[in-house]
């Protein structure tokens, strides 16, 4: 089964009052998914967002948000650059394919010389 994970593209500080306590003390992050499994790690294109105030530890919601945090918002999600969608084979993978590359070829040998008869 693969594993997904929010991997972190960016981070930014930003000096907008949260809308809960009125502090100025709020974490903007970018995630960008990425799934790990046996034979393959895979990045996906889907990025996430997230808008937490350190003070309060409140999680701030799109409804909550005040026209200076969306227009820094906009600014901070021009600037996020994800990696591209990609999957990569792991070592497991390969040996597993040479593995039966191997196997199909030792088969047609014996098949081929007679000492493998139906």
């Amino acid at each position: 089964m693969a594993q997904e994970r929010l991997e972190v593209i960016k981070e930014a500080d930003l000096q907008n009052n949260c809308p809960e306590c009125f502090n100025q003390e709020l974490k903007l992050t970018f995630y960008q998914k990425h799934k790990y499994g046996r034979f393959f790690h895979r990045t996906t294109s889907e990025v996430s967002n997230q808008i937490k105030c350190h003070k309060c530890g409140s999680r701030i919601y799109p409804a909550k948000w005040t026209d200076d945090i969306e227009r820094i918002f906009d600014y901070y999600q021009k600037m996020v650059s994800p990696e591209k969608a990609s999957i990569k084979f792991t070592g497991f993978f390969y040996g597993l394919v040479l593995f039966l590359i191997v196997l199909v070829g030792a088969g047609a040998y014996l098949f081929l010389e007679g000492g493998f008869k139906f």
